[in-house]
């Protein structure tokens, strides 16, 4: 994707071949920072205060985390204990464990000697996956933004929460990735971008790689939704996933759930948009059974933004001394999802829809 008309990824190896570079998406939309990882610890680090974020960024991200750990020691209880302290980092999404178990398999079956170079490879092909899996979601699901333009005639509203476009991806996204592709055929469209509070996900992040890559969109707040879809300002709905249960169920940025009942109670179809990596086949209830990660109250009782003399600061929203909860997701059941976008298709949000994409798993 593009940054005033540059192409960037959101990962990527140095030009010294071995160190791994971010974009620091803590300091955005205020200044575009790269920052250079070289220790397990720094990409552990990276991971855990979100300056990389998004399911399938943070697998992408932990796989190079684990060639970092693997230039220090090539012994399989090292490299065991850094995918460990690696796993611990975000406990929601699935891609975090999914990538580190696909490399401690491929590592252990590696002779020592080897294991280096077999790290960079295998977490580069991670890497590349990710943007052929988002580039496919983007054509499965650019078609149903066509299909509300030739059934409306007028420019397409779809609305999204959080952010799930390039920067919480290797490139291209994953709710975003339809809209992008979309662009790029030339459909007249505009997107309303939840501002998603706490961290304002969508307003610093959503809006500015849109932004920066010319798409029509407007900020709103996370409450305007429903009204939005009451006055049919919204065609559709797109979001993404940070674990998806074998049975549809859909854990994403708290806030997802209640756009899903105001799309269901205003016939609004509900898109969920996910790579396979995202699936989590060993659970079929999501609201009982997967963990929802509890962040730092600090998310909720403060704010951070530009100040009217140009400096970023941090201030407060709350008294002192009020308490503050912030479970970082929520459950959408799977009964309120119009389907899944993947890349290998759309599908039903139910087992015998994701059975259809992937009968290897029925």
């Amino acid at each position: 994707m593009k940054i005033d008309g540059t192409p960037y990824r959101s990962v990527w190896v140095d030009q010294d071949g071995w160190a791994v570079r971010i974009i620091d998406q803590t300091k955005l939309p205020w200044s575009l920072d790269m920052l250079r990882l070289t220790t397990l610890e720094e990409a552990a680090h990276a991971i855990r205060a979100m300056q990389v974020r998004g399911a399938p960024l943070i697998g992408a991200v932990a796989a190079y985390g684990l060639c970092l750990a693997a230039r220090r020691d090539t012994a399989t209880e090292a490299l065991e204990g850094a995918a460990a302290t690696l796993a611990q980092t975000r406990p929601t999404a699935v891609n975090l464990r999914w990538a580190l178990e696909r490399m401690l398999t491929r590592l252990r079956n590696t002779v020592r000697g080897e294991r280096v170079r077999v790290a960079y490879d295998e977490a580069g092909r991670i890497a590349e996956e990710d943007v052929e899996q988002s580039r496919a979601i983007g054509r499965h699901g650019a078609a149903l933004i066509e299909e509300a333009a030739q059934r409306t005639g007028r420019r397409v509203n779809v609305l999204t929460h959080c952010n799930a476009g390039w920067l919480a991806t290797v490139d291209w996204g994953t709710a975003l990735a339809p809209v992008y592709t979309a662009f790029e055929r030339g459909i007249d469209l505009h997107v309303w971008v939840d501002e998603t509070r706490p961290r304002n996900q969508g307003a610093a992040l959503t809006a500015w790689e849109l932004g920066r890559h010319g798409v029509a969109h407007t900020v709103v707040s996370d409450n305007a939704g429903g009204h939005l879809m009451q006055r049919g300002q919204v065609d559709l709905a797109i979001v993404g996933a940070d674990r998806v249960t074998r049975g549809g169920d859909v854990a994403n940025k708290i806030g997802t759930y209640l756009k899903a009942l105001a799309a269901h109670d205003n016939a609004v179809p509900f898109w969920v948009a996910l790579p396979s990596s995202t699936l989590d086949w060993s659970i079929t209830d999501g609201i009982a059974d997967i963990p929802i990660e509890e962040r730092a109250a600090s998310e909720v009782t403060t704010v951070t933004g530009r100040a009217m003399d140009g400096s970023v600061a941090t201030v407060r929203v709350t008294p002192k001394d009020s308490p503050a909860a912030n479970p970082a997701f929520d459950v959408t059941p799977a009964r309120l999802v119009s389907g899944l976008i993947t890349e290998r298709g759309r599908c039903a949000a139910s087992a015998e829809g994701l059975h259809s994409l992937f009968p290897e798993r029925a």
